[in-house]
């Protein structure tokens, strides 16, 4: 089985870099059970979900000359062991030392010759705990076609899913002459299309993702000026540094209550704080009118009928990802009130939401169908439409379940996104809320955020501060 990349998947495989891999990352830890979780275990476990994900047994086929976007093909060598892998710390591990190890294999890029994804169990965490990374290339994931592995690896502990057997045989790969041909004949019957993949080798990828996601970002190109001059934007490496935060969503809960607004709103606002005293920590000068703009997905605008659909957990409206948009927000860091910085922010998203008739988050995952990894794929499609110079960070919020989700005996204990940097962005803030909590993942440059982890200090304090003016 074979099919042209969409031109936006060739986009995203085509503007990888040295220093930016295009790979979204997740990290997932769980309390071992007695037993243990074995690597046997979680490669049976893995390989029968496969047929669930069956674009992760596909490998990228370039056409020659790049007369047409590449295919996907099944890799007929596909196995199993190169793509899940075992890795430990040494005993007791630190989530630090984790944390460590998290950020050397985010900075690897996937083997291109391949299927574009890794996994890795990683054993040695104190307190009988193990951790699963899960690397899945952003071409790999489109929120609807093609879902992150993460979204069918992980059941309801109560209700763990049946998966029946299935003996997978590839399908025959085309040959060369068979890939010019239909090249040749696309362009032909689209010539629109062969102009595009002309300006891949001219270089112009960047013009092609932006075509690609234009009609999602139009609502957001209002924006006349450029973002403010930060340390976040700044030449990158390809090394990063991997931070992480723990809260619980009842805090939220609370100063939503409080204050009529959304949690949307309260983790917007936690970040502001966090970033305002990580720019005073620095010695970057903070006026009263200093702003921090974020890129926001995911906004997804809806129809009454989206709505009904939601009943029913396998309704996934049509063209879901196309119809995903984004929210640039200049994040208020000059004002030292948290309450005000709040209202700044939750009459921002309001007027927002107001004109794209978007989704609860709860509304969001009944009807995507989706886990909080495919819409943070989603959410970086939507970043990397949109030029650099418009946001200095992007911020992906995606909702997750809130009863316990288990991997075979084992429970998963926290999860953390872990999104890619877009070329000049120094930081990448993920997070996602599970079972109680919102989990804050911060990917950032290793010599431009050497202090990321400072951050996640800050984001505490933020957090505080709200609660205390509730009281």
């Amino acid at each position: 089985m074979d099919s042209r990349l969409t031109t936006q998947d060739a986009s995203f495989y085509f503007l990888e870099a040295g220093s930016t891999p295009m790979h979204l990352g997740s990290l997932a830890i769980l309390r071992a059970p007695d037993s243990g979780l074995d690597y046997e275990d979680l490669l049976t476990h893995v390989e029968r979900r496969l047929s669930l994900v069956p674009r992760y047994r596909q490998r990228v086929r370039e056409v020659v000359l790049g007369l047409a976007r590449p295919v996907w093909v099944d890799d007929r060598d596909f196995d199993i062991t190169y793509h899940v892998r075992r890795s430990a710390l040494p005993k007791p591990g630190s989530d630090e030392q984790l944390h460590d190890l998290v950020a050397r294999l985010t900075s690897r890029p996937l083997d291109r010759s391949r299927p574009l994804w890794e996994m890795y169990l990683v054993e040695g965490l104190a307190d009988d705990r193990v951790a699963i990374f899960t690397k899945s290339h952003s071409a790999l994931v489109d929120g609807l076609r093609a879902l992150e592995i993460g979204q069918v690896l992980f059941d309801e502990c109560d209700n763990p899913r049946q998966v029946p057997d299935e003996l997978w045989m590839p399908g025959r790969e085309p040959r060369e002459s068979e890939l010019v041909m239909g090249a040749l004949a696309e362009m032909i019957a689209r010539p629109a299309e062969g102009v595009a993949t002309i300006r891949h080798l001219v270089g112009d990828v960047v013009g092609t993702a932006t075509s690609a996601v234009g009609n999602a970002a139009a609502l957001v190109r209002t924006a006349a000026t450029t973002a403010p001059s930060t340390p976040l934007n700044a030449t990158i490496s390809r090394n990063r540094r991997f931070a992480t935060a723990k809260t619980s969503l009842e805090d939220y809960r609370t100063v939503r209550s409080k204050f009529h607004c959304s949690v949307n709103d309260v983790v917007l606002t936690v970040l502001t704080g966090a970033l305002r005293n990580w720019l005073l920590s620095r010695g970057e000068p903070v006026t009263a009118f200093s702003t921090v703009r974020a890129m926001v997905p995911i906004a997804v605008h809806v129809s009454d009928a989206d709505v009904d659909a939601a009943e029913d957990p396998d309704a996934v409206p049509q063209n879901f990802d196309r119809r995903a948009s984004s929210l640039l927000i200049d994040l208020p860091v000059g004002e030292p009130n948290p309450v005000v910085r709040l209202s700044h922010i939750a009459h921002a998203t309001e007027a927002h939401s107001r004109q794209n008739h978007t989704m609860t988050a709860q509304t969001l995952v009944q009807v995507s169908g989706t886990a909080p990894p495919t819409l943070h794929a989603v959410g970086l499609r939507l970043a990397a439409g949109l030029s650099q110079r418009m946001f200095n960070v992007m911020i992906t919020n995606a909702p997750g379940p809130q009863a316990p989700l288990c991997l075979g005996s084992a429970q998963l204990l926290e999860t953390y996104p872990v999104s890619p940097l877009i070329r000049n962005q120094a930081l990448s803030i993920g997070l996602t809320s599970y079972d109680g909590h919102v989990y804050y993942g911060l990917n950032g440059d290793r010599d431009a955020m050497s202090d990321v982890d400072v951050i996640t200090g800050l984001l505490y304090e933020a957090l505080d501060e709200l609660l205390e003016a509730c009281r």
